[in-house]
């Protein structure tokens, strides 16, 4: 009898082991590995990524070797022409280091400039749209500080795709498809990225020998090729031809800046943003609202979750929007923004019952004193990237300097001309910024990770933070769980993933939300990846979203 209840016993276990195995609703698993982990958009910039580590390169040489592998097979999200924010975490010294790499406008351009030309608001293409690209400074800042390798080893992968082509993924493809028009209207962009006039299919093979060419003037002279060498003159060249203001001096003077990340606390995990010019002070500012409803108890993505979520997102995206700017040019109350006070007092605006369709921002104390990509890796010694970087919409300005293959981005287009506005257009300063890396870390836990999508991007972080947090998700469940998004500023639209139960979505209508139904998997949710270092167990997870071609890879056992 004892023999048969053992038996049993043990089918049970293996029946139920099975069970959780087979029936889980989790896609796929989390990467793990003792080693290091790239997770990118594109399998071939993660896998770039991955060799650099398994040469001895640092968590930021990867970082880069991938950010520059997306950059060619992603042109139309990201590239050299645009900027890019990073937050380093050195496993030595447990110490966080945030990098703002957003360029700044002209210093001949200005609202009177653009007002003379009959321009109202600011132009959303076009050399007036064109700010400083940042993305090259940036990799230098980082690669000098912490790089073990040279530019030319780090960019070769890269170098090499772009020489010999790579087969086009399938959404990349269909991004490409839908700016086709756009990039026949201009030759030069034309002539650079599209293949007798049309854009490649997926698993059409793509070249851009003239990227190369860019990479190979970055990969021998560093930085310098590109701000002052022979990128920096046919980018001046082409900006002169295009009547643009963009100087000599504007490029030369340019540098990024090392800034302290901000952060807060949730539930005992402490999650950091940077500070403005980005608008990751909305992600945080919502958690701390967030935190004073019990989502735990709510369940996840039930109505009253997805409510009180929703509801935090107008308040702190009214906040966001009234305060951030260039803190070169405005003072912004950051420490005041985010006291659990003044986010207590901001809660008690949210009617359980009822959505608000027209939020305003709060007056918080003054204290003294689907085009942007996302990547992360975490070394082999818990070194930690989280990187993103934009050319802000599809192809940026949509404008080509001749020979050098890569757009040039239109972060100016987020400047106001509004003289009242924070963020009224000014020569050599940094607009409001849409892309933000994250960081979270709750005692030997670290995790690297971010959301790309726009405006999208501080509501999609909060929602990880919430799984991860309120839902006892790992890494891959939390980037793969159903999703909402509020790209809008004021009104009660909301689009939210089919895969959120049909009865939750009608009570979220009835409360007032009027709810539009994207794709199980949408892409206008955003993409997301995320790295996570145990380091009581010395162990790498990586997790990469279906929403996107990516993947997690480990780096490749080291050669003895």
């Amino acid at each position: 009898m004892r023999k048969f209840i053992f038996t049993l016993a043990l089918v049970s276990t293996v029946v139920s082991e099975e069970s959780f195995s087979q029936d889980r609703s989790q896609a796929r698993s989390m990467v793990i590995s003792q080693n290091g982990i790239v997770a990118a958009e594109h399998p071939l910039a993660a896998q770039a990524g991955a060799m650099i580590l398994s040469h001895g390169g640092h968590a930021v040489d990867a970082a880069v070797a991938a950010n520059a592998v997306m950059g060619l097979v992603a042109p139309m999200s990201n590239g050299i022409g645009g900027d890019l924010f990073a937050i380093v975490y050195e496993a030595k010294s447990g110490k966080l280091f945030g990098l703002n790499a957003s360029g700044w406008a002209p210093k001949m351009l200005s609202v009177d400039f653009l007002k003379n030309k009959g321009l109202t608001t600011m132009p959303y293409r076009g050399i007036h749209s064109v700010t400083v690209p940042g993305a090259v400074d940036g990799w230098d800042k980082l690669l000098l500080r912490f790089g073990r390798l040279k530019f030319a080893e780090i960019l070769s992968p890269a170098i090499r795709y772009a020489e010999e082509g790579f087969p086009v993924t399938e959404l990349v493809s269909g991004l490409w498809k839908a700016n086709e028009r756009l990039l026949q209207e201009n030759p030069i962009a034309a002539k650079t990225f599209l293949m007798k006039d049309q854009s490649p299919a997926a698993g059409e093979v793509f070249r851009n020998s003239d990227l190369a060419w860019s990479y190979k003037q970055i990969a021998e002279t560093g930085r310098d090729a590109f701000y002052k060498g022979e990128i920096a003159k046919r980018i001046l060249a082409f900006s002169n031809r295009e009547e643009g203001t963009l100087s000599a001096a504007d490029l030369v003077e340019f540098s990024s800046e090392w800034v302290e990340p901000i952060s807060t606390t949730y539930h005992r995990w402490t999650v950091y943003e940077l500070p403005p010019n980005g608008q990751g002070i909305a992600a945080l500012t919502m958690l701390n609202i967030m935190e004073n409803f019990p989502l735990k108890e709510y369940g996840h993505n039930s109505t009253l979750s997805l409510h009180a979520m929703i509801e935090a997102k107008k308040l702190a995206y009214a906040d966001m929007l009234t305060f951030v700017a260039d803190p070169k040019f405005a003072k912004i109350p950051v420490q005041g923004i985010l006291s659990k006070e003044y986010a207590q007092a901001r809660s008690k605006l949210i009617d359980v019952e009822k959505a608000s369709c027209s939020v305003g921002p709060g007056q918080p104390p003054i204290a003294m004193g689907n085009e942007t990509i996302y990547l992360c890796v975490s070394d082999r010694e818990g070194n930690m990237v989280s990187l993103i970087q934009s050319n802000y919409e599809n192809f940026g300005s949509c404008l080509v300097a001749d020979g050098t293959g890569f757009a040039l981005q239109n972060r100016g287009a987020l400047f106001s001309l509004d003289p009242k506005s924070p963020n009224v257009l000014t020569g050599r300063k940094r607009p409001l910024h849409t892309i933000i890396p994250a960081f979270m870390t709750k005692g030997d836990v670290r995790i690297a990770f971010g959301i790309m999508g726009g405006w999208n991007q501080s509501q999609a972080h909060a929602q990880f933070v919430s799984n991860v947090v309120d839902q006892g998700m790992n890494i891959q469940s939390a980037l793969e769980a159903p999703r909402f998004t509020k790209r809008t500023f004021e009104g009660c639209d909301v689009q939210i993933e089919g895969r959120v139960l049909p009865q939750v979505r009608a009570e979220l209508e009835t409360k007032g939300h009027k709810m539009s139904v994207r794709g199980d998997f949408s892409g206008v949710m955003g993409g997301g990846q995320a790295v996570m270092r145990d380091f009581s167990k010395g162990i790498n997870y990586g997790a990469s979203d279906p929403r996107k071609d990516g993947a997690a890879i480990p780096e490749p056992i080291r050669r003895k």
